[in-house]
């Protein structure tokens, strides 16, 4: 049987069609994805008001009640944007059809941009995706585990000055873990910190009171009994008992390795919460054609307010 990835119905939206709409096209879809309950007519986003003028020369909008003039992205995460709609929805597009994720590089060249302009486009887009797991609960059969990037220290040349590098002594400082809770068969949710355990307590605490629990033989994963119905797989003897496995949480960080290693290259550091969310979303949506990951996108960017880290960040006043 066909992989569903490699099957015409996980291709629904092409950068060839995208390009053909058109610019008016593609400015109608984000009105459309701005204002859906009004059927993309504009409404006034400081007192509501569903009348409106358009003041077509400069695509903007007069409200007719408190006479404030908006555009479509006004107050969204692309307000001030200086790219056409077009290319907005053709970066959207680009980025969700990266199975392992789009380098800033890669999507610069694209669409024939600033490096700049791509980096911090595409951090407005995983700040997006991070957003439709605010407040999210787990519940069923959850797998938890957790992973360390970053940090790397390079080895010495001569092999008498060689160190032990897993030691804590000769780490960098800057190694964080990435911890991951994965329903089976559906959402996952992530956290960066310090240490496996704390991370651990940030998921535990989204995860519903009446879920069964997977987990590793580590030590840290023990309070997990006095909260749920825990089951335990000791990886020294195997990767699954036939009871208990953490399979699929560590499938994802296979994937996540994969972001690093061949698209990234550097994902550590204070990015590494944007890409390890990223790759969360992805796991979540890798069912869904590229039209809809792509819709579904641009419509949470649409609803996310004017980012506040991403606000003139090579200015450093973000």
């Amino acid at each position: 049987m066909q992989h569903f990835l490699l099957s015409a119905a996980a291709r629904t939206l092409s950068l060839k069609q995208v390009f053909k709409m058109g610019e008016d096209a593609a400015y109608r879809t984000f009105c459309e994805l701005r204002w859906p309950e009004n059927d993309g007519e504009a409404i006034c986003p400081r007192c509501g008001c569903v009348e409106t003028y358009n003041i077509t020369s400069r695509r903007k909008f007069k409200c007719v009640a408190c006479h404030h003039q908006f555009s479509v992205t006004s107050g969204t995460i692309f307000a001030s944007r200086k790219l056409s709609f077009t290319d907005l929805l053709a970066a959207i597009v680009i980025f969700v059809n990266g199975a392992k994720g789009v380098s800033a590089l890669q999507m610069s060249r694209d669409l024939d941009v600033q490096y700049k302009t791509a980096f911090v486009l595409a951090h407005k887009l995983r700040e997006a995706m991070a957003l439709e797991d605010a407040g999210q609960t787990l519940a069923g059969e959850v797998e938890v585990d957790g992973a360390y990037f970053g940090g790397h220290v390079r080895p010495a040349n001569e092999k008498e000055n060689r160190r032990d590098r897993r030691l804590a002594i000769n780490q960098s400082g800057k190694r964080q873990v990435v911890v991951v809770g994965r329903e089976r068969g559906g959402e996952s949710m992530v956290t960066v910190a310090k240490s496996e355990a704390k991370g651990g307590e940030v998921i535990a605490a989204s995860i519903h009171h009446m879920s069964t629990v997977h987990a590793d033989e580590a030590s840290h994963w023990d309070n997990l009994h006095a909260k749920f119905d825990t089951k335990r797989i000791n990886h020294s003897l195997s990767y699954s008992d036939g009871i208990a496995c953490t399979n699929q949480a560590e499938s994802f960080f296979s994937r996540l390795r994969r972001m690093e290693v061949g698209t990234h290259h550097r994902i550590a550091g204070k990015y590494l919460h944007a890409y390890a969310a990223e790759a969360s979303w992805r796991e979540d949506n890798r069912r869904v054609d590229n039209g809809s990951q792509a819709m579904t996108v641009a419509a949470a960017a649409m609803d996310a307010e004017v980012s506040r880290r991403w606000a003139g960040y090579w200015q450093r006043v973000s």
